[in-house]
């Protein structure tokens, strides 16, 4: 088949990108590597599509294609967890520890995933989940995902993974099992309309640019939990939160905030003033879970120069 001939499988295949971006994301736990695996899906199945004899689905093939890019990838990469992953929560005053770059499920914004994954989908998509699939075996990951989350048939998984009913049944089996010790709470799907998240939202950010501590305390859950990603220390619980805040340096007031949406949930990026007071420079990106109307969790992601631009948020605010 000729390059003209392929032009319009070319795009006929780029139609797929944001339904496979959400596939790599939940394989890999990181929207930089999931980029990566879609681009290497498309570029094999661009290659290999005068050898397409559609035996199977298109959707099936390139399921097919995106596993082994993605097996592959996990070949070179431990796996992505979050902090309560690996460690008992910290207390407040400890060391932060050393930063662990690439160790953690990071964060991916709501406009690269298909809209119709995140309206029939969006628990699937978030931290606790994605963290929660890590902990299957990569084969396991993917029958779950294809099976559970994308809804194909256990046929159409078969052929996308080329094994057998009988293999993917099995390892359906084991992976529902893992993942139902894993107990993943899960928070409010993000709705800007909602009056009442979007009241808490509000006095959480005003609380913050007061640095009202009893303020922000109360609009806390009780068994609250708060990440600092790259690095492993974490707190759980009112208590802690509050000692953590009243022994801050105070850094976060007056910070600035601008709002965005990370994997279904309510998210801002946090900026601060620098040391000469003339604008405001990327300091976090920070992600939210709520649930009946208090703060459930916070993941704070302290990468913020990789981050903003992922998620098209300036480079800088004017004082």
């Amino acid at each position: 088949m000729s390059v003209a001939e392929k032009l319009p499988a070319e795009s006929w295949l780029a139609e797929h990108r944001a339904e496979l971006t959400g596939y790599c994301y939940r394989m890999l736990g990181s929207p930089f590597d999931a980029e990566d695996a879609v681009q290497e899906t498309l570029v094999r199945a661009w290659r290999g599509y005068d050898r397409f004899e559609g035996r199977s689905s298109l959707r099936s093939w390139l399921y097919r294609i995106a596993t082994n890019v993605c097996l592959d990838a996990r070949k070179a990469a431990d796996r992505r967890a979050r902090p309560m992953d690996l460690a008992p929560p910290s207390a407040a005053g400890e060391p932060l520890g050393p930063p662990l770059p690439e160790a953690w499920v990071e964060p991916i914004p709501d406009d690269r995933l298909d809209p119709a994954d995140l309206v029939v989908s969006r628990e699937t998509i978030s931290l606790a989940f994605v963290a929660a699939l890590q902990r299957l075996t990569p084969p396991q990951r993917a029958v779950l995902i294809l099976r559970d989350v994308l809804c194909l048939r256990a046929r159409e998984v078969a052929e996308a993974l080329d094994t057998t009913v009988a293999s993917v049944n099995s390892s359906l089996q084991r992976a529902r099992a893992v993942m139902a010790e894993r107990e993943v709470t899960a928070a409010e799907p993000y709705s800007p309309t909602d009056p009442v998240q979007r009241d808490l939202l509000a006095r959480y950010v005003d609380a913050f640019a007061r640095y009202d501590v009893d303020a922000l305390i109360a609009l806390m859950h009780e068994d609250i939990t708060m990440t600092m990603p790259p690095f492993s220390w974490w707190l759980r619980g009112r208590d802690q939160m509050r000692q953590a805040l009243l022994g801050s340096d105070g850094s976060c007031r007056r910070a600035r905030w601008l709002p965005t949406v990370a994997n279904g949930l309510p998210a801002f990026g946090q900026y601060r003033a620098d040391d000469q007071g003339g604008e405001y420079r990327p300091f976090a990106l920070q992600v939210l879970e709520v649930a009946s109307g208090r703060i459930l969790a916070t993941t704070t992601f302290l990468d913020a120069e990789r981050l903003f631009p992922l998620f098209a948020l300036p480079p800088s605010l004017d004082a």
